[in-house]
């Protein structure tokens, strides 16, 4: 199982820009995708943005499309998801994750490894 933890949440207003990080701290090459995903009070989670390690594709869902750039680092074992134009309904605990990805990305259903979630909260 591998280990993430993510960082870089914080508080921005609107228009704003944050970038998130999520390292992974026990590397095992058993994950071929990594997603990020969000989940704000009352909402049920949703995939944000993914990216297929193998070759660094990446998927949006079509809310942040445009806004947000998911990348990753292999030297540094670490995921990034840059967030810019940033939006009050943007407000949610985000979570980076880990997996074996053979269908949609977005599906959490994909992933088996879990960070803690880092809060954004974007004020209007």
């Amino acid at each position: 199982r591998l280990q993430l933890v993510e960082s870089g949440g914080g508080s921005v207003q609107a228009g704003g820009s944050l970038r998130l990080s999520c390292a992974l701290s026990v590397y095992t090459g058993s994950a071929n995708c990594m997603g990020w995903f969000r989940q704000s009070p009352g909402k049920e989670r949703e995939g944000v943005a993914g990216i297929r390690t193998a070759d660094n594709s990446p998927y949006y869902a079509d809310s942040v499309k445009g806004r947000f750039t998911v990348a990753q680092d292999h030297a540094k074992n670490t995921v990034y998801l840059q967030m810019n134009s940033l939006k009050p309904e943007d407000t949610a605990m985000y979570y980076c994750a880990a997996g074996l990805c053979d269908s949609y990305i977005l599906d959490e259903g994909e992933y088996t490894s879990w960070g803690q979630g880092t809060q954004v909260t974007v004020s209007s």
